[in-house]
């Protein structure tokens, strides 16, 4: 048994890498060919983005795949012979904490990496070592105390009951649900700052566009992100009546108002069309898909890796091979949520403008260097948003007939939109 689980993981690590390896190749090949979406020079470097980005990926993924052989062959064993095989809820959190904080310390140089060499040599990172190791010392607090008592009663249930894969998806799935109403009024705070969006026609004008769709939230928010990254973002968080709207303040210093509310649109059309709940009914399917097929593994694969299989070792064995499941359900998620996010597109562009929605996405890839192109499997597989140029021609944007190079009208993008947009009524 143990062959075969080392053989299923073999071929989930070397399919990642083939992804990474095929992606890699096909932006090496595009960046250097005709610019869309934005200027030579920008268009080239965030090539190189998403190269850097794929290559450490190779390298962490092989480095995982060396942690999976040892922990299977020889960590478990040596771990329970550290911490005992005594069947109790205190010994399993112990082994458990033990089991994540490894895993955590192997991958923290690729975290760091990310952040400080390639995050900010393109120009995003704006964290500092002092607040990386606050955040890192808050998030490490976040899963002793909120962590381990989900452990402690998920180790509960695998000594007590002989269907414990049962409970213990109801039990995560209900701790997934409310994490959801949770996180926007309690955990996001204890890293960022929000700040209530201040009076005004922009305000105005989003709560217009919250009543007509029916969300009410529990307010309109800026977040201090650019004190750590200087990337574009917006989002709808929370369950119930801990919904609120967060825009991010590099958002705000980027997009005019007519922008923001087309993205604003966007994101309202996820609430209008129930994608949230969508989403949760996907993750409770794979999460009851995985507790069942993990809550039977044969005893004899522990037995092969030479333990006893208590609750934290069963716990362990499950977080060890949760993703490669959850690698399978990808593209099934992503096809499901790109097909959202053309849903949620065209409510946008009838909420906000469609000139306004495509202006935002040009300003968007060009901020964030997001590389317009992808190999067509790798996007396909890993993609839970359409393809920018998908989306953008589906928004009947026409990148052939617009010059990234050349210079835009003093106006801006959006006046240039509106401009060819003109030019289309007048020639039918």
């Amino acid at each position: 048994m143990l062959l075969w689980i080392v053989g299923i993981y073999t071929l989930y690590t070397l399919v990642k890498i083939y992804l990474s390896v095929m992606e890699i190749g096909y932006v090496n090949v595009e960046k250097r060919r005709k610019p869309v979406l934005m200027p030579q020079g920008r268009y080239f470097v965030a090539g190189n983005y998403a190269i850097a980005k794929e290559r450490l990926a190779i390298v962490q993924n092989f480095v995982e795949y060396l942690l999976f052989l040892w922990w299977v062959l020889a960590g478990f064993r040596w771990l329970q012979g550290i911490v005992g095989i005594q069947e109790s809820v205190g010994n399993a959190v112990l082994f458990l904490f033990a089991f994540f904080g490894i895993n955590w310390l192997v991958n923290l140089p690729f975290e760091i990496y990310a952040k400080f060499k390639i995050d900010q040599s393109f120009g995003f990172n704006k964290t500092t070592p002092k607040m990386y190791l606050i955040d890192t010392l808050k998030s490490i607090a976040l899963f002793v105390v909120i962590g381990g008592p989900i452990l402690a009663v998920l180790a509960w249930v695998i000594a007590e009951f002989r269907d414990w894969w049962i409970w213990g998806f109801v039990l995560l799935f209900a701790v997934a649900l409310l994490a959801n109403v949770i996180y926007p009024t309690i955990i996001a705070p204890i890293f960022n700052k929000f700040t209530p969006l201040p009076e005004g026609e922009l305000r105005d004008a989003i709560e217009k566009m919250m009543a007509e769709a029916g969300l009410r939230s529990d307010g309109i928010f800026v977040m201090d992100a650019s004190k750590r990254d200087s990337r574009l973002n917006a989002y709808f968080g929370g369950l119930g009546k801990a919904k609120r709207v967060v825009l991010f303040d590099t958002l705000l210093d980027k997009l005019n108002d007519k922008e923001l509310l087309a993205v604003l649109g966007h994101e309202l059309g996820h609430y209008k069309h129930g994608d949230i709940w969508k989403n949760i009914a996907m993750m409770g399917g794979f999460l009851f898909v995985a507790f069942y097929i993990f809550g039977h593994l044969p005893q004899r694969l522990y037995l092969e890796m030479g333990v006893v299989p208590t609750a934290g070792v069963t716990l362990a064995t499950i977080a060890l091979l949760l993703p490669v499941l959850a690698f399978v359900y990808t593209p099934l998620m992503s096809m499901l949520s790109r097909h959202n996010e053309y849903e949620a597109d065209r409510y946008g562009a009838e909420a906000g403008g469609r000139q306004s929605l495509i202006s935002a996405l040009l300003k968007l890839v060009g901020e964030n260097k997001t590389f317009p192109k992808s190999d067509p499997i790798y996007s396909r597989f890993y993609y839970s948003h359409p393809p920018i140029l998908e989306r953008l021609e589906a928004l009947g944007y026409d990148p052939e007939r617009v010059d990234m190079d050349a210079e835009l009208p003093k106006e801006g993008i959006f006046e240039f939109l509106e401009q060819i947009d003109d030019a289309d009524d007048d020639g039918r």
